[in-house]
């Protein structure tokens, strides 16, 4: 059994305390690492979309998870890397049983999906979902193929989550996926990236909140400084309504500049912009449900 089947078989007891404070469990449910471009051990690869210029370790992680009250984390495997989850098994062996991680492979790319049943067996207890990517030309699935409804039918053999990181003008692809294996549980990255599209396009996105093998992830909050200029809290408080304080998970604050007090930071300001959640609601977002989806002791 994997890890999100196993979580979602046990019951998670959290004691009621404020969304801040370091009296309840934190997951950080997103982040990514990377080796940097000077370590010849753990490559980009060549079809790298991007190549940060910066490392980020899994030894810088875990001092900036222990300043920042952080006690468990997700690496989202990154593209960067491509399906090369050398590093990744590197940050889950560095982190001691504080990290699991993600996995990136292609369903049209056949020896990279011939390539996940024997990983996700290999990482049954560190890898919590296989990511799918339908973002922007040149990032998206096969779709309509057998091999993407193969991609999907591993993940669920399997018992992980399948991680979709969209645009909205792609939920309407997903959504036969979505529904079709209601076994899966789906985790919706970055809040289903309402900025990026129209607000058409994203209540697609906000009618998969009906289907119960859904997770929305607050993560990648939008700057309302920046272009589009929209302000997120409506966002983040519909999404809290729709998808309730059992199914919400959170993410991000982690990268290669952070601090202590700026990974605090974000988390404090994703508690601040939710809606009026009971202080054990705000832990369970903040922590709870994580550790109950991803197996980590509670």
């Amino acid at each position: 059994m994997g890890v999100i089947a196993a979580g979602l078989a046990v019951s998670t007891s959290l004691s009621v305390a404020h969304a801040a404070s370091d009296t309840s469990m934190v997951v950080d449910a997103h982040l990514h690492c990377f080796a940097g471009p000077d370590d010849a051990r753990f490559p980009y690869h060549q079809n790298a979309p991007y190549r940060p210029s910066q490392a980020a370790t899994p030894e810088f992680l875990l001092e900036r998870m222990d300043g920042a009250g952080v006690d468990h984390a997700i690496v989202v495997h990154p593209e960067p890397y491509q399906d090369d989850h050398r590093y990744l098994e590197h940050c889950i062996e560095v982190g001691k049983g504080r990290l699991k991680g993600t996995c990136l492979f292609f369903a049209d790319q056949p020896d990279s999906l011939q390539r996940l049943p024997q990983f996700l067996r290999q990482h049954e207890e560190h890898i919590v979902a296989t990511r799918l990517h339908a973002y922007a030309p040149g990032r998206l699935p096969p779709w309509g193929t057998p091999e993407l409804d193969r991609l999907w039918s591993i993940a669920t053999d399997a018992g992980v989550a399948m991680q979709i990181h969209l645009e909205p003008r792609y939920a309407e692809r997903l959504d036969p996926y979505i529904r079709r294996y209601r076994e899966t549980q789906v985790i919706i990255d970055h809040l289903g990236r309402p900025m990026q599209g129209t607000p058409e396009e994203h209540a697609v996105v906000l009618r998969w909140s009906e289907l119960p093998n859904t997770v929305m992830k607050l993560a990648a909050i939008p700057d309302q400084n920046k272009y589009p200029h929209r302000d997120v809290k409506p966002v983040v408080r519909r999404l809290a309504e729709l998808w309730g304080a059992e199914r919400l998970i959170y993410g991000g604050g982690f990268n290669a500049e952070s601090t202590d007090a700026s990974y605090r930071q974000y988390r404090q300001q994703i508690a601040q912009i939710l809606p009026a959640f009971s202080d054990e609601d705000r832990s369970k977002v903040l922590g709870g449900n994580a550790a109950r989806l991803f197996g980590f002791d509670t």
